[in-house]
């Protein structure tokens, strides 16, 4: 099972990357948990820039823009091989 996290306070695209998301792991009909994490020290554990944040596995794959879901796609498949 993959552990997903977007990280944001809550904003527009922090809820467009948490959609995206969403939907592809319903797509590739994987298990995953998707959490949100808007906690500003947990953010900055990640080390990024800007929000939103995608982690996968604890290993951050975007941060700083929204993510189009064939590239969120590609992500979650490469984390589960």
């Amino acid at each position: 099972m993959l552990t997903i996290k977007v990280l944001g306070p809550g904003c527009d695209n922090c809820k467009n990357v948490e959609t995206i998301t969403r939907k592809a792991v319903a797509d590739l009909a994987i298990e995953a948990s998707v959490v949100k994490v808007t906690d500003h020290a947990d953010i900055m554990k990640y080390k990024i820039l800007s929000t939103p944040g995608l982690v996968i596995n604890e290993k951050v794959v975007c941060a700083g823009r929204v993510p189009s879901q064939a590239e969120v796609t590609t992500w979650l498949a490469n984390a589960l091989s």
